[in-house]
């Protein structure tokens, strides 16, 4: 059983903030400044920050921040190592237990749609695939994986990700079926953030431009030569991009643009995936923290 449902069971639910939205509208700040104001801790739902060595990349917290007001869930497990959604839900829910036993508020920020729906639709997960299994279907390609999934009859939902080889595979593992999900959880305020069309691109612009001047391409150099272009930290936006222009491929000029068009292809995608959620209180940028506040005391019994 999981922790929720003994909650649910037992107990009201804490109080939980999630900030959500696209990559590059803020977040991560405003999920900071809500911490300092209203002594909370925060909760990483990221599929990125999880892993160590992937830093500039995927723009965590700065170490700063992170002493200053305690981060959960990120840098947790190794690049190239198996992390799931199924694994972050009971995680999450252990930090939020933890987080509100010592007096203080959960706040969860992220752009991981699954990860975040996990914990406040309490999603019930098909069992994890067979090791062998999975490492024989890692071989393949997207292609091939694609191409298997329609030999075995299987169906595609429009939302997958057909570049992405984690969710083919997991696709051809459940045999095409999804998690089942509950209502959404109590005590729960879900805050989006995002900015207009024109501020959003910009800000992806100048976030790429700033990575690259904090040292992303010896970052990824790195992690290329210690763990080679097949370890998952690598195949993530603003790391995949990089294995032609090492190769000798590519020029930085192309290299960076592509990170841009990757990154607005998945602001996209986030997009998409939380639209679906009719309980988000979407807040345009700049966001009075006030304002934030006060939708906090308003919404959850704290």
């Amino acid at each position: 059983m999981y922790l929720l449902d003994i909650y649910m069971i037992q107990n009201s639910l804490p109080p939980l903030v999630v900030i959500l939205g696209e990559t590059a509208t803020g977040k991560t700040s405003l999920a900071f400044d809500l911490a300092k104001r209203m002594n909370g801790e925060i909760i990483c739902a990221d599929s990125w920050t999880v892993r160590r060595e992937v830093n500039i990349g995927t723009d965590k917290p700065t170490k700063k921040q992170q002493e200053e007001i305690e981060h959960h869930l990120i840098n947790i497990v190794d690049p190239c190592q198996d992390f799931t959604a199924a694994v972050f839900k009971n995680l999450a829910l252990f930090a939020i237990e933890d987080i509100y036993s010592r007096g203080k508020l959960p706040i969860m920020v992220g752009g991981s749609g699954l990860y975040i729906d996990s914990v406040i639709f309490n999603y019930k997960f098909l069992k994890a695939g067979d090791r062998k299994q999975r490492e024989r279907l890692n071989d393949l390609s997207t292609d091939e994986l694609i191409q298997k999934i329609h030999q075995l009859n299987i169906p595609l939902r429009n939302n997958i990700d057909l570049n992405n080889k984690r969710r083919l595979i997991r696709v051809i593992e459940s045999g095409g079926q999804v998690p089942k999900k509950s209502k959404l959880r109590e005590n729960t305020l879900n805050v989006g953030l995002y900015l207009d069309k024109e501020s959003h691109k910009k800000a992806i612009v100048d976030r790429v431009n700033q990575m690259i001047l904090e040292g992303l391409e010896q970052e990824v150099k790195n992690l290329s030569l210690n763990y080679g272009w097949n370890c998952e930290a690598l195949k993530g936006v603003g790391y995949k991009q990089w294995e032609k222009y090492f190769n000798g491929q590519q020029s930085l000029a192309d290299t960076q643009l592509q990170i841009v068009s990757a990154t607005n292809n998945l602001a996209k995608k986030q997009r998409t995936w939380f639209q679906r959620n009719k309980s988000i209180h979407w807040l345009m940028q700049p966001v009075c923290i006030d304002e934030v506040v006060d939708l906090v005391t308003t919404n959850l019994s704290i």
